[in-house]
């Protein structure tokens, strides 16, 4: 009995393993704006939400975003693309957390620890891009490891 309760479980995890697509998540949806994000690390998801998605196109809004670590982050960098039909028509990285320069509250986090993030995020943009478009997004730490990653796509109707 203990035999076959082991098998199936082995089978179990290795199906599980095997089959890990993260789903579509929804962050927002709101009169002409929404925004839904899936993971692009085969084994890990994460949580993140927006308070309001009217909010993003007001420069500065808050969101609440968490995972545990499967990677320690003495330095962090973060690189993103915004994806038009299959093609990459802009690129943005800057290193996030580095000797001497630690811009976030979870720089040094250690592999296994709850990573949380709460409060307001400034864009630096003027408004956000009108029409249908990918953000991929890619955290690495220190050994070129990625720490988290995402694909957003982002359905923009907003008349400015």
């Amino acid at each position: 009995m203990k035999t076959s309760n082991a098998l199936l479980f082995i089978l179990v995890l290795l199906y599980i393993n095997a089959s890990t697509e993260w789903p579509t998540h929804t962050v927002c949806k709101e009169d002409n704006l929404e925004i839904s994000y899936k993971s692009c690390d085969p084994q890990q998801d994460f949580a993140f939400s927006i308070d309001h998605c009217s909010d993003v196109a007001t420069h500065t809004f808050n969101i609440r975003g968490a995972m545990v670590l499967r990677h320690s982050i003495k330095e962090l960098y973060v690189k993103l693309d915004m994806i038009i039909n299959g093609k990459t028509v802009l690129t943005y990285s800057e290193t996030l957390c580095g000797p001497g320069h630690s811009k976030l509250i979870f720089c040094g986090k250690k592999k296994g620890e709850h990573l949380y993030y709460e409060g307001p995020v400034t864009l630096g943009i003027k408004e956000i891009p009108q029409g249908d478009y990918t953000l991929s997004a890619k955290l690495t730490n220190q050994d070129h490891v990625t720490v988290a990653c995402a694909d957003f796509t982002v359905k923009n109707y907003l008349d400015y």
